[in-house]
């Protein structure tokens, strides 16, 4: 976010789920984040619904506390203060049109005491199934209609439904009370100032847009792995699996930003619209062609990270003959002019043996035919590797000559890192899309055919599983980079996965 951005328009900001977890840990520090860095407007009340037995006072001791333990940099007083002041809380059920009622009359009051103009930004920090409840009774109580200038927006999280079918309901179900234009789908990936930093790094830089073709690109790794188990999430874990709660949203979003066409600007829906012609140009797998181009896997009793893990199946909440996958490798591929032929290797799991996300290009190979009479035999790789966690930055892998009288080559590296150079970027990644939902900007968030599309891409997979049962299903051990079978998906193309363990594989930037 720029120095001198400024604050948006005046609102509420009603958080249904206020005694969560999303809320505690993230939403709450992140608006106080906005607070102390002066992007919320002075005009501004915020609000939480939850059905804990608490009071104005009992939550704000808890926002209180958040701030102490999840904002950024030194606490400053006068900040938490100021959001105190300006805080409510509301105890009721979310299905019960009397707590709609009380949050008609609070947002009236708080509207004339703040000045908060009937702006509302409604943050549905709740569990999936009950997204749709909350909004039609938003619609019921008259909370969603905008008029006089007023506007009124919806924010869900994912899971956006868990397959096509019921993906395509939520979106009829939302759409029937709410214009699309009122529905925020957010991702926290896309808050993230290096994966924002894509869409600069290639059509900001002459150097690099000319390069990104099946002409100099051999092929694209998207990777995002955890070393972490399910810990305390098994029930919801065990009926989602990682396919259907990373790919169709961060993977996918993370390919679209990547493979996308340059947009006619920066408008919302100019790049959404790029971003919705990729996920069209995904080829559909067939049933055979899932079983020659996905791999999943689950995670065995191993060590991750130092620490010891337990299987998965023996994890709580965690059926004890589960066939739920926590790792998935695919290999997409792309039917359009710009990319046909070149493979996108997409891997995400749990258990592994690096927290790493990134997104890594390999361009083709200069010829070594300038070499023949030296005694190099193979050419240091070019790889463009966008750094997206721990660390955020881009580091960019070409080769040298080494010093001396014969021609050595060997592969060294230009690294950039975001912290290094950037001093006042915000952490959490929630502040920038709280901050766009307020002012109106949905460029980061979804759009439903986006939504729909992801999980057109997904579905045959799920399909394909649903039919082999525990078949297919290797167990890979906690610690590791993954099943073998990832490793065999490239090798039969003759490639090898960038090295997770600093074992087999590519080494790593």
């Amino acid at each position: 976010m720029e120095t001198g951005t400024k604050p948006p328009a005046p609102c509420a900001f009603v958080i249904f789920g206020a005694t969560g977890d999303l809320t505690k840990r993230l939403l709450l520090p992140a608006i106080y984040n906005l607070r102390n860095a002066r992007l919320l407007p002075e005009e501004f009340a915020l609000i939480g619904i939850g059905r804990q037995d608490m009071n104005d006072k009992t939550f704000r001791n808890e926002l209180r506390a958040s701030i102490q333990e999840f904002a950024d940099g030194e606490m400053v007083d006068a900040d938490r203060k100021w959001l105190l002041a300006r805080t409510q809380y509301i105890r009721g059920d979310f299905d019960d049109p009397a707590t709609y009622a009380k949050l008609a009359k609070i947002l009236v009051t708080t509207g004339k005491e703040h000045h908060t103009g009937g702006n509302c930004l409604f943050y549905l920090a709740t569990p999936a199934e009950v997204f749709v409840t909350v909004v039609r009774r938003l619609g019921e109580g008259g909370l969603i209609r905008e008029e006089k200038g007023q506007w009124r927006r919806v924010v869900i999280e994912k899971p956006f439904g868990r397959d096509l079918r019921s993906a395509e309901n939520l979106n009829r179900d939302l759409l029937a009370v709410l214009a699309e234009k009122q529905i925020y789908r957010i991702d926290h990936y896309l808050g993230k100032e290096t994966v924002q930093n894509i869409l600069a790094f290639r059509f900001a830089n002459g150097i690099f847009e000319p390069l990104w073709n099946r002409h100099h690109i051999d092929h694209v790794q998207i990777t995002v792995a955890e070393t972490l188990g399910v810990e305390q999430r098994g029930k919801f874990y065990d009926a989602t699996g990682v396919l259907r709660d990373m790919v169709p949203n961060h993977l996918l979003q993370l390919l679209t930003l990547i493979a996308m066409e340059p947009p006619t600007s920066f408008g919302a829906e100019s790049l959404r619209s790029e971003k919705a012609k990729v996920l069209d140009a995904v080829h559909i797998f067939r049933p055979d062609e899932v079983r020659r181009n996905v791999v999943r896997g689950q995670y065995g009793a191993g060590t991750a990270d130092g620490h010891k893990l337990d299987a998965y199946r023996n994890s709580a909440d965690v059926a004890p003959d589960s066939i739920t996958e926590t790792y998935v490798a695919m290999k997409l591929m792309l039917d359009n002019w710009r990319w046909a032929g070149v493979p996108f290797y997409l891997r995400t799991g749990k258990a592994l043996a690096k927290r790493r996300t990134e997104i890594a290009i390999r361009f083709k190979q200069a010829p070594l035919a300038l070499f023949r009479n030296t005694p190099i035999e193979r050419l240091t790789p070019n790889d463009l590797v966008i750094q997206i966690q721990p660390e955020e930055g881009v580091t960019l892998r070409f080769g040298a000559k080494i010093p001396g009288p014969i021609m050595r080559l060997d592969g060294v590296e230009m690294k950039f890192n975001y912290k290094d150079y950037f001093k006042t970027a915000l952490k959490t990644g929630y502040e920038t899309l709280i901050y766009d939902c307020m002012a109106g900007d949905s460029t980061l968030f979804q759009r439903a055919d986006n939504i729909e599309a992801g999980w057109r891409i997904v579905q045959t997979t799920l399909d394909a599983w649903a039919e082999d049962g525990p078949a297919g299903l290797p167990i890979y051990p906690a610690g590791s980079a993954g099943p073998d079978e990832a490793t065999a998906l490239l090798a039969s193309d003759g490639r090898l996965w960038r090295a997770l363990d600093g074992g087999e594989g590519e080494r790593t930037l």
